[in-house]
């Protein structure tokens, strides 16, 4: 391209500024198209020679790299466990990972987990169920259990590796664990309970439970006690159990079988009903936390048999919480090397549904805080499954997983939910219509075009402007977790 030579401006007239493509108008030569220079990242030690051309990553960069930002193209790392520990991005380590079915969540947590075991963090997939993460954990060398019908089996009170604890631990101490493990116990029998019973169990039945597993635990052996046990235990009604009701004496024996009569018939119907060959007897495989991580893969479990999937569930978090309780204890006590935890609860709202008070239950069981060393991932479809909660208590209770959570990581979703997600967090305009453009119709191109919008999340940390990232897992990820394999057989 020829172009006039530049005239200096006269003396008298202020000098004109060229623009980003130089100098515009009759003898500038402005250009009409400049090419982008190619953008190279590395460390300040690798490119401190390109000083001052180099710039600083607008997206945080630390913790595991889950993709790129889907406008400057720059890569963004994040995990809660990073953020809350080494960046101090946020107050706690956890996230909520929504979105529509098929669009990558499962993905993201993948590669979460993935990076953390790098970092030497311990995962804990407690109930799986398509399975998403079984491949991933045995091929990191970790422990996956299958829990099911004619499978392995997990004793709902099963309190984990405590014995090892109170064999070396002081008699105060000592005190303290039998009490952590008896909650811990009642937490999870009147879980099953309300399950069985699709409604509440009263104070008095509760009153009754606690007192029987307490005297279950002061006789206490090696072998952990189960449900029958409980079950044993009020039908003979000692009277250290009789000692907690107003029927206390031999002569109000028959008053207190009658009024324990409903409870006696719910536990009767825990373990001859179809929770029984799953939950009666002691655990078959133990959880071991010296391992890479730790899968429960309950896929074994019918996707209809939503009575047994969420009691599934509310054992195997019980028991996986368990085993990361006493595992802390033990490194306080110089018994263990210190362990950091990311446990992934997946389909949270399967379990949640299911019967009235469960969410104080699940509550109860999973708020493990950022003085516990473990990180937490919520995963479900959309806000609007919590609003199938049969009591607004419920919902309300519920609504506050995704409250607490330090982090929302928003997938393709409808304009209802984003609404439902702005009164858990701000959203600016800019923010939905992103969000919104990626739930766009797919492609009528035929095989081989890709859904729009899978990979696609906007991270989201309280008020600060959403990160829109761009997931693309490599081949041997898509291998390790390819959901779809029965339909791509041959």
């Amino acid at each position: 391209m020829t172009t006039a030579p530049h005239t200096p401006h006269p003396p008298d007239r202020p000098a004109r500024r060229p623009g980003r493509l130089g100098y515009t108008g009759p003898g500038g030569g402005a250009w009409s198209y400049i090419e982008p220079p190619t953008e190279y990242r590395g460390t300040t030690v690798q490119v401190c020679g390109l000083f001052p051309f180099g710039t600083g990553a607008s997206t945080p960069m630390i913790g595991v790299p889950v993709g790129r930002h889907l406008y400057t193209g720059s890569a963004v790392c994040f995990d809660p466990i990073s953020w809350y520990t080494r960046a101090r991005l946020i107050n706690n380590p956890s996230v909520w990972i929504e979105g529509e079915p098929g669009m990558g969540k499962s993905t993201a947590v993948r590669r979460m987990v993935l990076g953390l075991t790098a970092q030497g963090v311990t995962p804990l997939i407690l109930g799986d169920l398509k399975p998403d993460y079984a491949e991933l954990v045995r091929a990191l060398g970790g422990q996956v259990l299958r829990v099911g019908p004619g499978l392995d089996r997990i004793n709902p009170l099963d309190a984990g590796p405590w014995r090892q604890v109170l064999d070396r631990v002081d008699e105060r101490t000592g005190a303290v664990v039998r009490a952590a493990v008896t909650d811990r116990r009642l937490n999870m029998l009147v879980a099953l309970a309300t399950l069985i019973r699709r409604g509440p169990v009263n104070s008095d039945e509760t009153t009754v439970l606690a007192a029987a597993l307490r005297y279950l635990a002061e006789r206490e052996t090696d072998t952990q006690p189960v449900l029958s046990d409980v079950l044993n235990v009020i039908r003979d009604a000692p009277p250290q159990v009789r000692a907690v009701t107003l029927w206390q004496t031999d002569q109000d024996l028959p008053r207190f079988r009658e009024e324990t009569a409903s409870l006696h018939r719910t536990l009767l119907a825990l373990l001859h009903g179809p929770l029984g060959g799953t939950f009666e007897g002691q655990t078959t495989t133990a959880i071991r936390l010296d391992t890479p991580a730790v899968c429960v893969d309950i896929s074994g479990i019918d996707d209809t048999d939503e009575l047994r999937t969420a009691a599934t569930l509310l054992s195997t978090w019980s028991y996986g919480f368990a085993q990361v309780e006493a595992a802390h204890l033990m490194a306080d006590l110089g018994l263990a090397p210190a362990r950091t935890f990311f446990t992934v609860l997946d389909e949270l709202w399967r379990a949640l549904r299911v019967g009235h008070g469960l969410v104080d239950r699940a509550d109860g069981l999973t708020r493990l805080n950022r003085q516990k060393g473990t990180g937490t991932a919520f995963i479900t479809h959309s806000l609007a499954d919590l609003e199938a909660l049969p009591t607004a208590h419920d919902r309300a209770k519920a609504r506050g997983f995704a409250e607490r959570s330090a982090v929302l990581m928003i997938g393709p979703c409808s304009e209802q939910e984003l609404d439902a997600v702005a009164r858990v967090r701000p959203l600016s305009n800019a923010e939905r219509r992103e969000v919104l453009s990626w739930s766009a119709p797919p492609s009528w191109a035929g095989a081989g075009s890709e859904t729009v919008g899978r990979g696609n999340f906007l991270i989201k940390v309280g008020s600060r402007p959403g990160i829109p990232v761009h997931l693309e897992p490599t081949e041997v990820e898509k291998q390790l977790g390819n959901t779809d394999f029965r339909w791509t057989m041959t």
